[in-house]
């Protein structure tokens, strides 16, 4: 027996000894690459330290089991024909003989110890000496050099390969797409390849994984051997994955476009989670199980996760908050009730909340197309109010965001303006193409500071021009002008006959949005009076003006409280294709509505009556954004008083209100241009 134990004993330590390196992208992966004096065997955090591929484990097993098997049935024999031979011969072996027996296993057994540990230790060593080897590395292309160095080096497949990631992602695009085509060049690449290939159903989970993940990252054809293999490879093994496993399953699945195998893994995926819900009380791994289903997953699925997530908001932290708003956008699943019970515990607890967080919870909002203004107010109150801790360009990526959103966070504009003007260098060109697209679009002009704002992004702007693209230059001119301001040398660069030619001809853009722009900055020339410019020569475009059964309900107030159609004109057409959906003629003198017949030019005033939908506002306010602002200016010029109406706050008053609302303002004693105090003038 003792010679049995032996033998167990040392197969399960030679088991033991093939070790296969550390799980890629994992914390205690990235630590030991950065910290030298720390053994990669030495962490706690691994979950295998040591591997031996699942074909070699079995073939073993099998073979250990067999043999065991017919040693056994041997044995019996034997010990049955010795039990026989004793009773005849009454020869037992002495107390002297089985000591011996016993030192000499108890020796066999120390001696095969020392070898396994000496095994073990020389593995150690190697593999040790792999991951130093693998800090040096500078490019993929050194880590490929390092792999075909050491034999038997399929043991660091998935390390080689997220390594090769995490080098090349730190490149700019030029030099990733430089770094990559060399990688893809290199002999060793396609070797590295097809071991992982060969190895990808007998790898750990995370291993495999990580790797796929590595894999599409890099850029290898989704078409490819290797991607449509670990494709199916996962597919196999879809039911021993874990919830770390799936989420990077996951990530990776988003990043590729639909293919045969592809949509075969994410329906593996969802009734595997579809099976794994009722078992799963923990919100994490509901948010896993969210972002593992996507985005085509049923609608029955999504809301049997939105009920199971919904039971267990008693457990959930200002962590599990925040990811929820960036799974629900992965799922584009807008659930109110959770999305409002995340808002409110992110705004308990706001303070110290990362810039990642933040944006990440403003992006995914604009994608669910959730608009939650006292969400938003205090991410803009705490972003100004530690704006000192971020840089131009995290705070240029803010602004970018909340202008998708159309929420107008004004002291944090305030301060980004201050700064700018203060220190003009922080800002680059794709900086300005930002800035000047949010302030103009969400109509702000910063309080006190409106020339020198505009005029320290103008002199920004014109360093850049010997190098600007010329669509570029169009966009940041519209921009400008929206405001209300012209950047000479931009505007003569942009208007020479050569560059609007080829505006109109570029097949790489969309010409309609191109002469949109156009048009407006042609229109804010001769409206707003710049009289050193002269405006381009333009292809007509002539806007389709909206029927005047758009605002029917406003026509029926308007002439419940006129008394007489002839008093107001609907839907009047004005130079420079801009529409008024109501005019309305009053005599100053008398305050009374005149007919239009009767106009007296000392004595009148023109009333422009705008009704406008709820994208026309800054979410949360009345106030207009940049072209309904930009409109209402020029109207002032045109001699028209404006009223600019919210139509869907309109249509919710009752009759009684409605007349009493339009009374108030047509018949209020403002003068022209001073009706609403949110519009721009020069």
């Amino acid at each position: 027996m003792n010679k049995k134990l032996s033998c167990l004993i040392r197969t399960v330590r030679v088991l033991q000894t093939y070790s296969y390196g550390v799980r890629p992208f994992s914390t205690a992966s990235i630590r030991t690459l950065e910290n030298n004096e720390k053994s990669i065997f030495e962490s706690s955090n691994l979950r295998h330290p040591l591997y031996v591929p699942s074909y070699w484990l079995r073939t073993l097993v099998r073979f250990v089991s067999q043999d065991t098997l017919a040693a056994t049935k041997e044995n019996a024999e034997a010990n049955k024909e010795k039990t026989v031979n004793a009773l005849v011969d009454n020869d037992v072996l002495s107390p002297e003989s089985v000591t011996d027996q016993a030192s000499q296993s108890s020796s066999d057994f120390l001696s095969s110890s020392k070898i396994v540990a000496s095994t073990a230790e020389e593995k150690n060593e190697k593999n040790q000496q792999f991951i130093n080897e693998l800090r040096k590395c500078s490019s993929a292309c050194d880590v490929l050099d390092l792999y075909s160095e050491f034999p038997g080096s399929e043991r660091f497949i998935s390390t080689s390969f997220s390594t090769m990631w995490m080098l090349v992602r730190k490149f700019t695009d030029t030099k990733r797409s430089y770094e990559i085509q060399l990688l893809f060049q290199h002999p060793q690449f396609n070797q590295l390849c097809q071991c992982l290939m060969r190895e990808a159903k007998f790898m750990w989970c995370d291993d495999l994984v990580y790797s796929f993940l590595a894999v599409v990252r890099l850029g290898v054809p989704q078409d490819s051997r290797l991607v449509q293999t670990l494709l199916r490879v996962c597919q196999e093994r879809l039911n021993e994955f874990d919830d770390r496993c799936l989420s990077v399953i996951a990530t990776t699945l988003q990043e590729m476009e639909k293919c045969s195998n592809l949509e075969a893994l994410r329906a593996g995926m969802q009734l595997l989670v579809e099976q794994r819900i009722p078992k799963t009380s923990k919100v994490l791994t509901l948010q896993t199980m969210m972002r593992c289903v996507g985005k085509d997953a049923p609608l029955a699925l999504k809301t049997k996760l939105e009920n199971r997530i919904w039971k267990q908001m008693d457990q959930l932290t200002i962590s599990h908050a925040h990811n929820m708003f960036t799974v629900l956008a992965e799922m584009d699943y807008p659930s109110v009730s959770i999305l409002n019970a995340c808002s409110n515990r992110v705004i308990e607890n706001i303070q110290g909340t990362s810039f990642r967080q933040l944006l990440a919870i403003l992006r995914s909002s604009k994608s669910l197309r959730y608009n939650n203004v006292s969400l938003f107010s205090a991410i803009a109150d705490y972003t100004a109010s530690v704006f000192y801790m971020w840089d131009t360009k995290q705070i240029v990526q803010f602004l970018f965001a909340f202008e998708g959103l159309n929420f107008r966070p004004v002291d944090l504009m305030d301060t980004f303006a201050e700064t700018i003007i203060a220190h003009p260098e922080l800002v680059t060109l794709k900086d300005i193409l930002t800035v000047t697209r949010a302030y103009s679009a969400l109509n702000h002009i910063p309080k006190g500071q409106n020339e020198q704002f505009l005029e320290t992004l103008n002199t920004i702007l014109n360093n850049y021009l010997p190098r600007i693209h010329d669509v570029n230059l169009l966009r940041i001119v519209y921009h400008f002008c929206i405001l209300g301001y012209f950047p000479q040398l931009a505007l003569n660069q942009l208007l020479q006959d050569e560059i609007v030619h080829d505006l109109l001809r570029s097949e790489r853009h969309n010409t309609e949005q191109i002469k949109m722009m156009l048009h407006t900055i042609n229109t804010c020339i001769e409206l707003d009076g710049n009289s050193f410019i002269k405006p381009v020569v333009l292809p007509v475009r002539k806007l389709p003006s909206p029927s005047a059964s758009d605002y029917s309900y406003a026509q029926e107030v308007l002439l419940a409280l006129l008394g007489d159609k002839s008093l107001f004109r609907p839907t009047v057409s004005l130079e420079h294709d801009y529409n008024i959906d109501f005019e309305i003629i009053m005599d100053t003198k008398n305050r009374v509505v005149i007919p239009d017949t009767e106009v007296d030019q000392s004595n009148t005033e023109r009333i422009a009556l705008l009704f406008a939908s709820m994208p026309a506002f800054c979410l949360g306010s009345r106030h207009p954004r940049g072209r309904v602002a930009m409109k209402m200016r020029h109207l002032n010029l045109l001699g028209y008083r404006v009223i600019l109406v919210h139509y869907q706050e309109f249509k919710n008053l009752n009759k009684e209100a409605a007349i009493e609302f339009l009374k108030k303002e047509i018949f209020s004693m403002e003068a022209p241009g001073d009706s609403d105090p949110n519009i721009q003038n020069d």
